[in-house]
């Protein structure tokens, strides 16, 4: 929730159409019935030829790169870090963790200062922190001259200082270069690796990739086959969703509410693309749609009064409680328990209704904590920092979505994941403070610059 300003308490008896309620102004989605319509018969058609070539081409990509290439380092490197730019790392999983796992080890088990230029050295480095292995920074040392700063002359290897910037986020990569290279450090510069999103950061760099001169021709073909076999799945689950949208029919019922479903599906793509993860992200952007109605019922639409009696039937998640509640509380309290229902369903079928719970008290615990910060603005209060944290962590919804996001993932989630998140983990915990202090220094700075407004005093 964000910063809003305070309304008057409405009688109880009021009529929707008669209370002033606050309104946030949300422009329409744009996108229309573009994905409703989408038609998949061609993309069928050719689905089990292209699956073939993938099956393939994945079996000589892993020969030529965890075989015939396992005693060149260089040559290894290069070719994982092209396998995870292309979008293709999650057919060899196993293959590049047991790869890098032998880097990490070689690399502790002899001294290499004297072993590998900056370019090899840096993406080692990279890959191998990404990839969950400690390795300390002392690496880069013999690239440094007696004062302890980096050597002049490596502003020379162009190569090695884009794959160092990208270990190290090095704010400087001006001389001029020729292509594929300058591509790659305009997108760097742009937006850092780490913060790409996965799929549309190998649309990009099958692109670069392609104008190598030494690139491998199996990983190429292999990339831009993955990549056209995953896309029709994608266009698939969002018209799946966009008719589950429709039958709901939310946006005429619910008017005040933003319709950002597509929006919603995108990001999820990046949170995961990976075709085994279908049933996941339908069932993270449905929810995550209709918690973006949550948040604008408790944001701007609902009064107190109501916010009071719709907190507590999400509390109980009894579907009798709607008879208590406003119609438009009514018709978005059904969908949401219906669509839990519909969750546990699948849940069922595959063995693992245990985590069912976990959503449901997810959601709880999240609504409790819009009301929280619906009561403040209520009262007219502003709470400690200590106060306004505890509440706000939660508000920020990454728990929640977090908690979400496993339903789907199959077999890779177990019971313990579930209790390992429900202890408040500290990647939990910090991740929900960065993203809470993040979006409030937005929504200051909207209020700040679109409405005149002065939130610190």
């Amino acid at each position: 929730m964000s910063v809003q300003v305070g309304s008057a308490a409405q009688p109880q008896n009021a009529k929707p159409d008669e209370i002033a309620r606050r309104t946030a102004n949300f422009h329409p989605s744009i996108w229309g019935d573009q994905f409703i319509n989408y038609d998949d018969s061609q993309d069928m058609i050719t689905h089990a030829h292209k699956q073939g070539q993938v099956d393939e081409l994945r079996e000589v990509v892993r020969r030529e790169v965890f075989t015939t290439s396992a005693g060149d380092l260089s040559h290894q490197l290069k070719l994982i870090d092209a396998i995870q730019r292309l979008g293709v790392a999650y057919h060899f999983e196993r293959e590049i963790e047991e790869a890098l796992e032998c880097m990490h080890t070689t690399l502790h088990d002899h001294d290499s200062d004297d072993d590998g230029d900056l370019y090899n050295v840096a993406l080692c480095f990279r890959l191998l922190r990404q990839h969950g292995h400690n390795v300390s920074c002392d690496i880069f040392n013999k690239f440094k001259d007696e004062n302890g700063s980096f050597k002049e002359s490596l502003i020379a290897d162009m190569s090695g200082m884009l794959s160092f910037y990208e270990a190290t986020h090095l704010r400087s990569a001006t001389t001029p270069v020729s292509s594929p290279l300058a591509a790659q450090i305009t997108q760097a510069l742009a937006r850092p690796l780490r913060k790409t999103l996965e799929r549309l950061g190998a649309r990009r760099y099958i692109s670069i990739y392609q104008d190598e001169a030494s690139h491998n021709e199996c990983l190429l073909k292999l990339a831009k086959l993955d990549f056209n076999l995953v896309q029709p799945l994608h266009k698939k689950e969002l018209q799946d969703i966009t008719r589950w949208c429709r039958a709901l029919d939310l946006e005429r019922k619910l008017p005040f509410a933003r319709d950002r479903m597509v929006e919603l599906y995108f990001w999820i793509v990046g949170v995961y693309f990976e075709p085994q993860y279908s049933v996941g992200r339908k069932i993270m952007t449905k929810v995550s749609v209709l918690l973006t109605i949550l948040d604008d019922i408790y944001d701007a639409f609902g009064t107190f009064e109501e916010l009071v009696i719709f907190t507590e039937a999400i509390d109980r998640w009894d579907l009798n409680c709607s008879n208590e509640l406003p119609d438009y509380m009514k018709i978005f309290y059904q969908a949401l328990l219906n669509l839990f229902n519909e969750i546990e369903e699948e849940m069922v079928k595959e063995g693992r209704s245990y985590r069912v719970p976990y959503a449901i008290q997810a959601m709880k615990d999240q609504a409790r904590s819009y009301f929280n910060e619906a009561r403040w603005l209520h009262e007219g209060r502003i709470p400690s920092m200590e106060e306004y944290m505890s509440v706000a962590t939660v508000s920020i919804s990454y728990t929640f979505l977090t908690t979400i996001s496993l339903l789907g993932m199959g077999d890779i989630v177990t019971n313990e994941s579930f209790e390992w998140l429900l202890n408040d983990p500290k990647i939990v915990r910090a991740a929900n403070t960065i993203f809470r202090l993040m979006d409030d220094i937005i929504s200051t700075n909207m209020l700040k610059y679109e409405y005149g407004l002065n939130v610190l005093g």
